[in-house]
């Protein structure tokens, strides 16, 4: 295809040039990306919680939009068993099993998050995902109710790093954008030895979808680190991008001529920070992320000795004087960090296998916990619990903020533990022809 650098370079546009640029996460969807999670240096004890809060976030997002669950062939009939079974099997209540996890169920269990929105009235059918959308039934092998699968293997979970970024164009075409992945820094500081197969993932999934795809392995990048307003703006933040092991031979400059070329944005806004102690080197979707153009949420704390006071208060302070691409000032919502930092404890500790190379926790290591990174399917807002005091608060005001959409809380201690959270394992496939 002329879309491939490595192909046919001397023919090579961007999404620019060609007219198409990323959209919203709250514009239409046809569906849904993740990955089946096991790799025991991420998820300990055989990663049987983090799988059955997986299995949850997928019949929540597929409730609306189609989801395509990637695995390794070898693990096709066990995943798909896990997906088909009984709704029962996966509730909340289910999940976790002693220690600070069932203390952490509790509280989420008790916790008054408020009435539901109603349903969101989307346009989508959730039979087929997308209407528009001609190889659902071919894309995959159907496991669940609006679930299929993906025979492709990954060096771990991230669906939101490792799969393609999404362009559109107005006639309705989507192509997948395949960009350099090393793992959150390489040999620098990157999170483990071997991503290799990590960064064959957003070419297989253009493939497996039928997307044509731009190569744009000559940058690195993941799609945690960039967050869309659909009309020609785009948040990044410098600590992510300027950091030393994803492209210290270019500048800030040349860095933001190059998302404005491949993402058809105008304006790139620069917070200076992300969510303290982000293992990503603070990717912005874990601290700010649009509602809708004009608008966006903030992590936030009021507590001055919490060392994630000073982070977003740089942020504010730069969404504050910025303007966006149509030059409109932003309505700014601060959305609460948890109360009680959430960190890894012994029996966690004990769960994990690491691999040499691979970048080792500690008990007591406070995790990036963010309610910021929830994922906006067609219908719903998927967002993260703790079992913290701040839960109910944080569901509250997205409820405000989405009241077409669904707003579904998922207890989610299990994924947070592998180092991101909900928006991290997601990545949407826009709607188009």
């Amino acid at each position: 295809m002329a879309y491939y650098r490595k192909q046919l370079p001397e023919i090579l546009t961007t999404p620019m040039e060609d007219g198409f640029h990323m959209p919203g996460e709250f514009e239409p969807h046809r569906g849904c990306v993740m990955v089946w999670p096991v790799r025991p240096g991420s998820w300990p004890h055989g990663a049987k919680d983090a799988q059955r809060t997986f299995i949850e976030i997928a019949r929540a997002i597929a409730r609306s939009e189609t989801v395509w669950m990637l695995a390794a062939p070898e693990q096709i009939h066990t995943v798909q068993e896990a997906l088909a079974a009984p709704e029962q099997m996966h509730a909340v209540q289910e999940t976790f099993a002693g220690g600070e996890d069932e203390g952490g169920r509790q509280e989420f269990e008790k916790a008054d998050i408020g009435q539901k929105p109603k349903k969101a009235h989307s346009g989508r059918n959730a039979k087929d995902g997308a209407s528009g959308s001609t190889c659902v039934s071919s894309c995959g092998i159907a496991c669940a109710p609006n679930i299929y699968l993906l025979p492709v293997e990954t060096d771990d979970a991230w669906a939101r790093d490792i799969g393609p970024t999404c362009v559109v164009r107005k006639n309705g075409e989507v192509r997948g954008i395949d960009w350099n992945f090393n793992a959150w820094g390489g040999k620098v500081d990157g999170l483990y030895a071997h991503w290799d197969k990590d960064n064959q993932a957003a070419g297989a999934i253009c493939r497996a979808l039928g997307m044509e795809c731009y190569d744009a392995r000559h940058f690195v990048l993941e799609g945690g680190a960039i967050h869309s307003d659909g009309e020609g703006t785009v948040l990044v933040t410098e600590a992510c991008l300027l950091s030393p092991g994803r492209n210290p031979h270019m500048t800030k400059a040349r860095i933001e001529d190059t998302l404005k070329s491949y993402l058809g944005a105008q304006k790139v806004i620069w917070l200076p920070r992300g969510i303290w102690n982000d293992e990503t080197n603070e990717h912005v979707d874990n601290v700010s992320a649009f509602v809708r153009p004009g608008e966006v949420v903030l992590a936030w704390t009021d507590d001055k000795n919490d060392p994630q006071w000073s982070l977003s208060n740089a942020s504010l302070r730069v969404l504050e004087q910025e303007r966006d691409a149509r030059g409109r000032n932003f309505i700014i919502h601060k959305l609460p960090i948890p109360a009680k930092p959430v960190c890894i404890t012994e029996e966690d500790l004990a769960g994990f296998v690491f691999e040499d190379g691979e970048d080792t926790r500690e008990a007591g290591e406070r995790l990036a916990a963010s309610y910021v990174n929830f994922y906006i399917s067609n219908g719903a807002v998927i967002v993260p619990q703790f079992g913290d005091e701040n839960d109910a608060q944080a569901v509250r005001i997205l409820a405000g903020l989405f009241p077409e959409r669904e707003i579904i809380p998922i207890y989610t201690r299990p994924v947070i533990v592998g180092g991101g959270n909900i928006h991290c394992i997601t990545q949407q496939i826009p709607g188009g022809e």
